[in-house]
């Protein structure tokens, strides 16, 4: 649903991160939990993976993003982000689900880290047995 006619909201997640996105028309602006993407994500390859539905629909430069990201560390974060910023995209003009679903923008990345089990060194790892 969108706010209005031309402001879109979605939501994506990855780990324990949490992307809120509201995509408007625009010039290509992302701003990142009130920074520009570049402060936020210093590692280039962040931000491409962020930007990776962009490229994917050459929508580069066509609309603002605002983005709030909590949880997670930087790499859930930028997933978190190029999620949301596939579901708003796809919110704006539901042609573009073809293209998004076979590039596998649309399926969320349920891997979460196992919890660490009793008696276990992490979830699986044992301690090193000894027989005396």
């Amino acid at each position: 649903m969108s706010d209005n006619a031309d402001r879109w909201y979605a939501t994506g997640r990855r780990k324990r991160a949490v992307a809120r996105v509201w995509m408007t028309p625009g010039n290509g602006k992302v701003i990142v939990n009130r920074k520009a993407e570049d402060i936020y994500f210093p590692r280039s390859i962040l931000r491409m993976i962020m930007h990776q539905p962009l490229e994917l629909l050459e929508a580069n430069d066509k609309y603002d993003f605002l983005i709030n990201v909590t949880g997670g560390g930087t790499s859930a974060q930028a997933d978190a982000c190029r999620f949301g910023i596939s579901r708003a995209l796809l919110k704006a003009d539901l042609g573009r689900r073809p293209t998004l679903k076979k590039a596998g923008m649309l399926t969320r990345d349920a891997r979460e880290v196992e919890r660490k089990k009793y008696g276990k060194a992490g979830a699986r790892k044992s301690y090193q047995f000894s027989k005396r």
